[in-house]
Parts: C-alpha cells; sequence; structure tokens
C-alpha cells in the first residue's frame, strides 16, 4: 500500500497558523512556576475565546449525534470495553493514570455532531482533545500544569490528520473553576474528562494488585501524584474531593447547551481496609448544584489487567478494583 503523501506547503502554513492561535490563548493567564508547585495568577481578558460550537454536519434537528442504527444500538450496552492505541502515552514518567483516546472518542460520538464544542475540565496530557480532533470536533481542555498542557500542545502539533482551520483544540492552563472567563453560556455540547481520582495517587506506591515477585518495579514506594498545589484535586480525600468537584461543574453548568451530556470517568479508593464510594459521592454532589444522573457505565478493564496477584486471601474477601472503572452521565436538564 501506498503511503499518502502530505502537502508539506498545506502542513507548514497550518502549523504556522496554529503556533499563532496557541500564542494567543497563552497570553491569557500568566504562570509563574517553582520547583514544588504551580501558582495561577489571574489576568484580566476583554473577551472569551472565539470558537465554533453550531454543527457543520447534515444530521437531523432531532438526532443528538452522527450515528446511524446500527452503532446507536451497539453503544446501548452499558459494558464498554476499551483498547489503549499507538497513540496513547501509558508512560507514568510523563503521566501516572492516562485514559485512552477511545474513550472520549466514544462520548463525543454519542453526544456530540461534527463541529460541536467539548469541554474537558481536566485535560491531563491532552486526550479528549486528541479524539475531538479526530471526529472534527472544536474543543477545550485546561490543567492547572503547564507541563501537561505542553505536552497537549506537542502532542496536537504532530498529527498527521488535518483539518485546515475547520476545527479548533486549545489547550489552557488555568484552575478549571475559571472556565466561564473562557466560554459563552450555552455553548458546550459535551463535557468530558477523567479528573484525578481523589487522593489516590497521593501516596507511596506498593502495588499490591501485582504479582509479589513484580511488586518491586522502578515505581514501588514512590509518590505519583500530580502536583502539591492545594487546587489539585488529587490533594483532597474522597468527600472534601467531590464537593470542589462539583463546586467546578456547578459554573460549568450554565455553559452546557440544554441537555448536553456531562461525563466523568472515576474509580473508588480503596485504603487501609476500607473502601471510599467516589462514584456515588459524586452523583450525590452533582445532583446538588443542578446535574441529572442519566446512564452509569463500567468501563470493563479485564482485556488490561494481566499477572495480577492473589489479594486478601484467605480470609478478606477484596475485588480488584483495577478490572473496572465507573463511567459517570450526567446531562444539564431543560
Amino acid at each position: 500500500m501506498k503511503k499518502k503523501k502530505i502537502n508539506t506547503k498545506k502542513k507548514k502554513a497550518y502549523s504556522k497558523k496554529r503556533k499563532i492561535r496557541i500564542d494567543k490563548v497563552r497570553q491569557l493567564s500568566v504562570v509563574w512556576q517553582k520547583p514544588s508547585d504551580i501558582v495561577l495568577i489571574e489576568k484580566r481578558r476583554e473577551d472569551v475565546l472565539e470558537i465554533n460550537y453550531q454543527k457543520t454536519c447534515e444530521c437531523p434537528e432531532n438526532h443528538i449525534n452522527c450515528l446511524d442504527a446500527k452503532d446507536w444500538m451497539r453503544n446501548q450496552v452499558a459494558i464498554w470495553e476499551l483498547y489503549y492505541e499507538k497513540r496513547d502515552i501509558r508512560d507514568k514518567d510523563v503521566h501516572p493514570a492516562s485514559f485512552p483516546i477511545s474513550l472520549p472518542k466514544r462520548c463525543i460520538e454519542l453526544f456530540t455532531h461534527k463541529g460541536e464544542l467539548v469541554l474537558d475540565p481536566f485535560m491531563g496530557i491532552g486526550t479528549t482533545l486528541i479524539a475531538a480532533r479526530d471526529l472534527e470536533r472544536n474543543a477545550v481542555g485546561f490543567d492547572l500544569n503547564k507541563k501537561y498542557v505542553d505536552i497537549t500542545e506537542k502532542r496536537l502539533s504532530q498529527m498527521e490528520i488535518i483539518f485546515g482551520e475547520e476545527t479548533k483544540q486549545i489547550a489552557i492552563c488555568d484552575d478549571a473553576l475559571n472556565i466561564p472567563k473562557y466560554l459563552k453560556e450555552n455553548t458546550i455540547s459535551l463535557s468530558v474528562t477523567s479528573p484525578p481520582y481523589s487522593n489516590m495517587l497521593n501516596r507511596a506506591r506498593l502495588n499490591k494488585s501485582m504479582r509479589a515477585d513484580l511488586r518491586i518495579n522502578k515505581y514501588y514506594k514512590k509518590n505519583l501524584q500530580y502536583s502539591n498545589n492545594p487546587r489539585d484535586l488529587g490533594t483532597m480525600d474522597p468527600k472534601k474531593y467531590a464537593e470542589a468537584l462539583a463546586e467546578i461543574y456547578k459554573e460549568i453548568l450554565p455553559l452546557l447547551k440544554p441537555r448536553a451530556h456531562c461525563v466523568i470517568n472515576v474509580n473508588d479508593l480503596w485504603e487501609n481496609n476500607h473502601r471510599y464510594p467516589i462514584h456515588c459521592h459524586i452523583i450525590e454532589e452533582m445532583k446538588k448544584v443542578g446535574y441529572e444522573l442519566r446512564n452509569v457505565i463500567i468501563w470493563d478493564k479485564r482485556n488490561l489487567v494481566n499477572k495480577v496477584g492473589i489479594f486478601g486471601w484467605p480470609s478478606n474477601y477484596i475485588t480488584l478494583s483495577i478490572t473496572f472503572e465507573y463511567i459517570l452521565d450526567f446531562w444539564r436538564p431543560l
């Protein structure tokens, strides 16, 4: 099979235009970084981001996506088996807990049309923005960590699929509480993210779910926490975490179109022989700030788990949390 040639001049011109756009976005916030954490200093902004949020496809008005009936039925199954691909970054030195492109991609296909706007309030290394670019959707992502924003911009710049100026994917280094300063009300068709799972990473890693002979690896007894910023959700205990998350989504709610979906991928926490049902805390707090729970989907991760060790035998039965995660689907009611 012949390799498809890419118009070099067109690619360079696109890269130059995109760099100008990114430079403009970088001017929207001032970042001061020191070795231990990142402090964000707000800067007054004259206007919101210029980004399209209207659909560009020919789908009927009563359709919520571009899927046909066959694909719709396939997605009605509430247990999803997802895969990582070559473009996914699974190196914990780059990011300790990235989710696969296939997860936001499936959500974007389900809940948006081409050209519409997708938001990721905790974008990490830009997985949602990559999926949005693939599917010709506009997207904006936010993260407290400047390093992750830089990685996202690099990943987007390296993508071979170019849609010219038809869609934009913008990465911004700022607190998710400030999202309303960047986007207009009633413009977001989907918010999808995998936020930090409370303070799950904020401890020495013991690898207890792995076989005993494999536990002592390069990450053994290391703390893989994202940052020490007090606004980082990964520094908070489960209850405080759910409340802080809901506080952010309360500000996002007016930005969503009526009946726009809001998807949160999360897992429960097991610590000191006690299970903390983080997904339950999130559901309760999200309902308090105006969201309606529509679906609970299970991400079946058994295809990604191998070489697990025996856990709790013979006196304490504990299920392996690494074998599944929750995908909570809310929407903004009418």
